[in-house]
């Protein structure tokens, strides 16, 4: 479930130097105000500099905040970082701008945990249209499985992800679905057994090219 970073987010490996500044250190009041005034104007420059003297930083917060588990951390630190981008506003003090990045990046466990929770919850579904049933299998065979269903889900046109996500995701009942799209109940009943046995299918198969 990681996100693709912006162009803004180089990755580690295409910087070739770090600052020569302690990024512990705090900024000044002056700086800080600058850097996130330019920030708000979408200077790249500014984004750059903000990711060289925040980035590390607060991808160790998270792997602390996760336990320890590096996937988590960054899928989360993806995240801060694009809210970091929408959201972003000048701020005067040091103190105050970490304490905001901490709340987003917080804010971003919370919402990566929810959104592998309903995944999985799709993929227990899954694993019984599949008729694979609970009998024991792996931690790998599960991961394997949540990343061609992740892939199969990200192939689909955006009216059947759509419906996918409301049913099994937002967990909203076909009559809600039904009234939503003004149509009826055995309508998106018969479409979601379409999805399933189109996921099934594309899902089996490539879980045979896998073995």
């Amino acid at each position: 479930m990681v996100v693709e970073q912006s162009a803004l987010w180089p990755c580690d490996g295409a910087m070739t130097k770090r600052r020569a500044m302690d990024e512990n250190a705090p900024l000044s009041s002056a700086d800080l105000a600058t850097l996130t005034t330019r920030m708000t104007r979408g200077d790249e420059a500014a984004y750059r500099t903000f990711y060289e003297l925040y980035f590390h930083r607060l991808l160790r917060y998270l792997l602390v905040l996760t336990s320890g588990r590096e996937d988590a951390a960054r899928e989360a630190l993806q995240l801060t970082l694009m809210r970091v981008v929408r959201h972003i506003r000048r701020f005067d003090a040091e103190e105050v701008f970490w304490s905001w990045l901490t709340v987003l990046a917080r804010s971003s466990i919370v919402d990566e945990e929810r959104k592998r929770k309903r995944y999985f919850g799709l993929l227990d579904r899954f694993v019984i249209w599949t008729g694979r049933g609970h009998s024991g299998p792996s931690r790998d065979a599960n991961d394997t499985l949540l990343a061609l269903l992740e892939q199969e889900l990200a192939l689909l046109p955006p009216d059947e992800r759509a419906l996918l996500q409301q049913k099994y995701f937002d967990g909203l009942a076909v009559k809600e679905i039904a009234s939503q799209l003004q149509t009826t109940e055995k309508t998106i009943d018969s479409r979601l057994v379409r999805l399933r046995r189109k996921l099934k299918e594309t899902v089996l198969t490539q879980l045979k090219h896998e073995v």
